[in-house]
């Protein structure tokens, strides 16, 4: 898809990967992005369309349906992470909070908006995944069980609106450097890089997009070998200090 004079929409476009996006959309030439936040951001930017916006609020996706009826592109980034184990961790909160905003906040804007991108000439859908979609780490499963149902989501989509010239597009990535992984100490790739990846991504229309190095590798050892790639998690699990579980 041409980015050129496209329309975009942002979610969790104030800061991180989101932010990152917004530029990268405004340096590939498109005419307008709105900026989709918790608190709308200020700018001076008249390309820039701030609006309020809350995916797991009502109200505000049928607010932005309404106001953002010339998108061409939906970008769902917004997403949220709880750290802490399936079974051991004091409150099931993070469970319900990961799964309502990733899955259930995705799932309200792509049904709020598929009619508006089929009505505008069919457009793309992009779901900021994760590797955690394709398996579970010791750390972050409620997480990673939010983004399997965000994978599963963004698969049944792309056959339902494959008839109205809608693409959908996945992207995957490992840790990436934002506020949601600082305390994760492990290698992490840039949100400007990510972001670069996924424009060249829209551009060639591409249904997945594996954003960093992370995500292939992880994908390739996935393809040939899954048993081994447990068994190392499983390592790393059982060398961890009951303390340092949640």
């Amino acid at each position: 898809m041409d980015i050129k004079d496209a329309v975009v929409l942002v979610t969790g476009g104030n800061r991180g990967l989101g932010k990152a996006l917004v530029q990268a959309f405004l340096d590939a030439g498109a005419r307008k992005v709105y900026v989709g936040s918790r608190t709308p951001i200020e700018t001076s930017d008249p390309r820039l369309q701030p609006i309020k916006l809350d995916i797991t609020n009502e109200e505000d996706v049928a607010a932005a349906t309404e106001a953002c009826q010339d998108v061409t592109i939906l970008m769902n980034n917004a997403g949220v992470a709880t750290p802490a184990p399936l079974l051991t961790a004091p409150l099931v909160d993070g469970a319900r909070q990961d799964m309502e905003t990733n899955y259930f906040g995705t799932l309200a804007m792509v049904r709020a908006f598929a009619p508006i991108l089929g009505k505008n000439g069919g457009g793309t859908i992009v779901n900021i995944l994760s590797v955690a979609s394709w398996l579970t780490t010791p750390i972050g499963r409620f997480y990673s069980a939010s983004k399997y149902a965000a994978l599963s989501l963004t698969q049944g989509i792309r056959i339902e609106l494959r008839s109205q010239g809608t693409l959908v597009t996945a992207v995957h990535a490992g840790y990436i450097d934002t506020d949601m992984a600082a305390t994760i100490e492990a290698p992490k790739t840039s949100p400007e890089e990510v972001a670069a990846r996924i424009i060249e991504g829209i551009r060639n229309n591409q249904e997945e997009v594996l954003a960093d190095q992370s995500s292939q590798e992880i994908k390739a050892v996935l393809a040939s070998n899954p048993h081994l790639f447990y068994q190392q998690l499983q390592a790393d699990w059982d060398n961890t200090k009951p303390q340092e579980r949640i």
